[in-house]
C-alpha cells in the first residue's frame, strides 16, 4: 500500500523567483520539485502562462502537488477552471497557493494580461492559501474571499510582505510540511 511520492510542479509569479526564495530553495532541496518555466516571466500572458502548466502537468507522473506563488496562483485557478481536462486533474493532489496577487489591486503588474477576472470556482483538488497581513499585492480580505470560493484552507502567516525571498523564510520547513499534508491527506 506504498502510495508514490507526488512530484512537486513550482509555479513562481511575475518575473520568476530569484536565488533566496523558498521555491528556489525546495528545488535546490528536493528533486522532486520541477520549477514550471514560463515562456516570458516580465510579460505574462495568462494564456501563454496557462498552456505551460498545462504541459507541464501533462508530462508528469501521477500524482502532482503545486507549490505556487503570487502570478503561479492566479495560473493555477485559471487552468483549473478553463484550461485542464478531467485527466490532468485528476493527477493533482493539492496546491499551495501563496501570496494571491489581486488583479485589481493597484500593485498588480501592468505587464500581465488576462488574469482578470479571476475565476472564483471550487478547485477540485485539496489546496492551501496562505497570506501574509502586509501583503502590498493581495491582503487578508482578498486572500479569505480567494480562499473560500476555491474550498481552500487559509492560513495567515502574519507580517511577511509579499512572502518571497525579502520575507526571511529560508527553507521555509512550515510551508513544505502544509504542502506535504496534500499529498498525504489524513
Amino acid at each position: 500500500m506504498n502510495a508514490r511520492k507526488p512530484h512537486v510542479l513550482v509555479l513562481p509569479g511575475y518575473q520568476n523567483s530569484g536565488a533566496g526564495h523558498w521555491q528556489t530553495r525546495w528545488e535546490a532541496l528536493d528533486r522532486s520539485f520541477t520549477r514550471v518555466q514560463m515562456p516570458d516571466w516580465d510579460h505574462p500572458v495568462r494564456d501563454a502562462w496557462c498552456r505551460a502548466l498545462d504541459t507541464a502537468v501533462a508530462a508528469a507522473d501521477a500524482p502532482v502537488l503545486l507549490a505556487a506563488h503570487s502570478l503561479g496562483c492566479l495560473t493555477t485557478a485559471f487552468w483549473a477552471a478553463q484550461y485542464a481536462s478531467a485527466a490532468q486533474l485528476a493527477k493533482v493532489a493539492g496546491a499551495l497557493l501563496v501570496a494571491v496577487p489581486d488583479p485589481a489591486g493597484p500593485h498588480f503588474p501592468q505587464d500581465a494580461s488576462g488574469f482578470a477576472p479571476l475565476p472564483l470556482a471550487r478547485l477540485p483538488f485539496a489546496s492551501i492559501v496562505v497570506s501574509s497581513a502586509d501583503d502590498p499585492y493581495g491582503g487578508v480580505p482578498f486572500s479569505q474571499s480567494c480562499a473560500h470560493a476555491w474550498g481552500s484552507r487559509w492560513l495567515d502567516v502574519g507580517a511577511r510582505g509579499h512572502i518571497n525571498a525579502d520575507s526571511g523564510l529560508g527553507d521555509w520547513d512550515e510551508a513544505r510540511g502544509w504542502l506535504a499534508s496534500l499529498g498525504n491527506p489524513v
